[in-house]
């Protein structure tokens, strides 16, 4: 067993780059922080897992934008592009397989 402190790894800068918490051959899951006005452009990528710890954004999955906000949870199908924008500083993981 593994347990990460969250709070100890949460950072930010001016320009993102994901913190992962873990990998592996198969599986990724990066602490994602944003401030406000930041994003992550919409991509492709695998299955994927979103859970929101603070803060709050939109996300944009294909061509669908929802409001996110902490406790928000977005699941996301393998090959769906994804993108999360800040309109106030946010903080997030995600769990990416496949």
């Amino acid at each position: 067993m593994e347990l990460i402190d969250v709070n100890d790894r949460v950072g930010f800068s001016d320009e993102f780059a994901p913190r992962i918490l873990r990998a592996g051959a198969d599986y990724k899951v990066p602490l994602i922080c944003l401030n406000a006005g930041q994003k992550i452009p919409p991509h492709p990528s695998g299955t994927g897992v979103f859970y929101i710890i603070s803060g709050s954004g939109v996300m944009t999955v294909g061509d669908e934008k929802e409001e996110i906000k902490a406790g928000s949870m977005i699941f996301v199908k393998k090959g769906e592009t994804r993108g999360i924008e800040a309109t106030e500083q946010l903080t997030a993981f995600a769990v990416h397989m496949g």
